[in-house]
C-alpha cells in the first residue's frame, strides 16, 4: 500500500519525468493505459488476486510507460455499479515488473461474486468480476468450473473465450500454453499449406522484452479479455510459455526441427531465457506474490479446496522433470521409459502431493496438470508395427506414473484434468488391471486450427486403447459440473477458429459416478 501523499507525488514526478506520454489536455497517458484488460485469480474463501498491467502503447518498449513507479488505485464492490465498496487501496505499478499490479484482496465474504476495477492517471479500467470460494470444509452440493488452454494466436481466433465468458462458473483452470514462443510462415490444413490466420509480431522469443511483446499482443484480443474479466483463473504453464517440450533446464527442440533457431542453447544459457519467460508469465497472470519467480523458478504447485466437495491439486509437470527418454517425440519405448530414477514431479512436489491427496475428506480428488497420464498407444494406422508412445507425457516415465496410479488406488473419486494435446479425449486410469481414476483431456482454444469431429485414424486409435471412451478434434473448452452423486465433464466445441465469430455446441458429456472410478459417456 502507498499513502495518498505518495500517490500524488509519484504521479506528478512520473508525469514530469515522461513528457512523451503526457496528453495535451494534461492527463498522464497518451492512450488508454488498461489496454491489456483486467483479471482475477487464485480465489480463496475470503478473497482473490486482482491484476492489471499499465500499457498505453502495448507493443512499444515498456508498454509506452515511463521507467518509474506509477500508483494505481483499486476498488472491490458488492455490486457492479460500485455503490457499495468493500475494499480499496493503492498499489505501485513498478517498471521492474512491466508496470503490472497484483493485489491480494482479503477479508471478503465466502461463496459470492464481487466486482473490481483500477484507476491510474485519471483513467479507469473496465470492470472485472470474480467469485470467492466456499469456506474450506463447508457443506457444498454443487460446483461448476471451466478448463481451457493452448491458444496459438496464428492458428485462429479466440472466439471460444467469448462463449466461456458467458458460462456461469465458479472459476477457470488454465492448463498452459498461454502464448507460443515461435512464429510460423505457413500452417497445414488438411495436409495443405495455408497462411496463418493472424500474424505474430515476432519470429522468435529470446529476452524479457520479446516475451512481454508476445503477452501484450495476445492480451489485446478482446475475447480473451472477456473471459479473464468475468471469471477468476487458476493459471498454470506448460511448455510454449518458454520453449517447446522443455523440461527442467533442458531445451529439447532438436537440431534441424526448428528452422528459426536450429541450435539449442546450453543449459546455463537456456536458464537465462527461462528466467525471462517466467518473469513475463508472472507479470501477465493473476497469481499471488508467492509465485514471483526466484532464480528463474516459480512455485507453481498449489491447492484449491471447494468446501467439502472438491480438493484440487494444481501440479507442475515441467520444472522438476527429468529429460524425455528415447530422444523425445512419438516413438516406440526404449529402456529409458522404465528408468526407476526418472521424475515427472520431482521428489519435493511428489511428497507434497502425497500429503495432500485424500486429506480433509473432500468427496472428489482432482489433479489439474498439463500432460496426459494415460499410457496410450498412439498408432492411428494398423500397419505400424509397434506401440508408439508420446514420450513428452507420463507414458515416457513409467516409474513415477506407476507410483502416481498406486497412490490413486488408495483413494476414492480421483479425476485428472489435462491439456497439451489439442484434442478432446477421456478415459480410465488403470493400475494393475484395476481402474483407479478418470482422465479428461481438453482440446485447445485455437491451436491446431479448425479441426474436425475426428482426426484421421481415430477409430483405429480408439480400438487400440480400450480405456479410451471418446475422442474429438475440434477446438473449445471443458465445463465440469461436480455434485455429490457424480462428476460430469462437458466437451464444448466451436465449429471454426479461422473466423472471428463461431458457433458453440456441446459435443459430448462424460461421467464419473461417486464411488465408481471408471468413465461412462452420457
Amino acid at each position: 500500500m502507498v499513502s495518498r501523499r505518495h500517490f500524488l507525488a509519484s504521479a506528478t514526478l512520473a508525469g514530469l519525468a515522461a513528457p512523451a506520454i503526457l496528453r495535451a489536455e494534461g492527463g498522464l497517458f497518451r492512450e488508454f493505459p488498461f489496454s491489456l484488460g483486467v483479471a482475477a485469480g487464485d480465489p480463496v474463501s475470503d478473497g482473490f488476486v486482482i491484476w492489471t498491467r499499465l500499457a498505453p502503447e502495448p507493443m512499444a518498449p515498456h508498454g509506452g510507460m515511463p521507467l518509474a513507479p506509477v500508483p494505481v488505485d483499486w476498488e472491490v464492490a458488492n455490486d457492479s455499479g460500485f455503490r457499495e465498496i468493500v475494499a480499496k487501496g493503492t498499489e505501485l505499478a513498478r517498471p521492474e515488473l512491466g508496470h503490472s499490479v497484483h493485489v491480494e484482496v482479503a477479508g471478503l465474504q465466502p461463496d459470492r461474486p464481487y466486482y473490481y476495477r483500477f484507476t491510474a492517471g485519471g483513467e479507469r479500467s473496465l470492470r472485472g468480476r470474480a467469485r470467492t470460494l466456499p469456506r474450506v470444509g463447508a457443506p457444498v452440493e454443487a460446483l461448476k468450473f471451466g478448463v481451457c488452454g493452448c491458444q496459438h494466436f496464428e492458428s485462429g481466433f479466440f472466439g471460444a473465450y467469448r462463449h466461456l465468458a458467458r458460462e456461469d462458473l465458479a472459476f477457470v483452470y488454465h492448463y498452459g500454453d498461454f502464448i507460443y514462443e515461435y512464429s510460423q510462415d505457413y500452417l497445414f490444413s488438411d495436409g495443405l499449406p495455408s497462411r496463418p490466420v493472424r500474424t505474430h509480431a515476432f519470429r522468435n522469443l529470446v529476452d524479457l522484452g520479446d516475451y512481454r511483446l508476445a503477452y501484450a499482443q495476445q492480451l489485446g484480443d478482446m475475447d480473451l479479455q472477456a473471459a479473464r474479466c468475468t471469471h477468476a483463473f487458476l493459471s498454470s504453464f506448460d511448455d510454449h510459455e518458454i520453449r517447446n517440450d522443455w523440461v527442467s533446464d533442458i531445451d529439447n527442440w532438436k537440431l534441424g526441427l526448428d528452422t528459426n533457431d536450429p541450435d539449442a542453447p546450453p543449459p546455463d544459457v537456456f536458464m537465462l531465457k527461462k528466467q525471462a519467460a517466467m518473469q513475463a508469465w508472472y507479470e501477465h497472470m493473476p497469481v499471488r506474490r508467492a509465485l514471483l519467480p526466484r532464480g528463474g523458478m516459480v512455485a507453481l504447485n498449489r491447492e484449491l479446496r471447494y468446501g467439502d466437495l472438491m480438493a484440487m491439486q494444481l501440479l507442475d509437470t515441467r520444472q522438476y522433470r527429468s529429460d524425455q527418454p528415447c530422444d523425445d517425440g512419438f516413438k516406440p519405448a526404449c529402456p529409458g521409459v522404465y528408468d526407476k530414477n526418472a521424475a515427472v514431479l520431482g521428489k519435493a512436489q511428489e511428497d507434497w502431493l502425497n500429503r495432500n491427496l485424500g486429506a480433509g475428506g473432500a468427496t472428489w480428488n482432482a489433479l489439474a496438470q498439463q500432460v496426459t497420464m494415460m499410457s496410450l498407444d498412439r498408432r492411428r494406422d494398423p500397419a505400424e508395427p509397434a506401440k508408439i508412445l508420446n514420450l513428452d507425457s507420463w507414458a515416457g516415465y513409467e516409474a513415477p506414473r506407476e507410483r502416481m496410479l498406486a497412490r490413486m488406488g488408495g483413494l476414492k473419486n480421483v479425476v485428472v484434468l489435462t491439456g497439451d494435446e489439442h484434442q478432446n479425449f477421456c478415459g480410465d486410469l488403470i493400475h494393475r488391471d484395476r481402474v483407479v481414476g478418470g482422465e479428461f483431456v481438453g482440446t485447445s482454444i485455437s491451436s491446431g486450427g479448425d479441426g474436425s469431429d475426428k482426426r484421421k485414424g481415430s477409430d483405429e486409435w480408439l480400438a487400440l486403447n480400450p480405456e479410451l471412451k471418446f475422442a474429438n478434434d475440434q477446438r473449445g473448452y471443458m465445463v465440469c459440473e461436480v455434485g455429490r452423486a457424480a462428476w460430469q465433464t462437458h466437451f464444448m466445441v466451436v465449429d471454426k477458429v479461422t473466423t472471428p465469430v463461431n458457433t458453440l455446441s456441446k459435443r459430448a458429456t462424460a461421467v464419473v459416478e461417486n464411488g465408481l472410478a471408471g468413465i461412462t459417456m452420457a
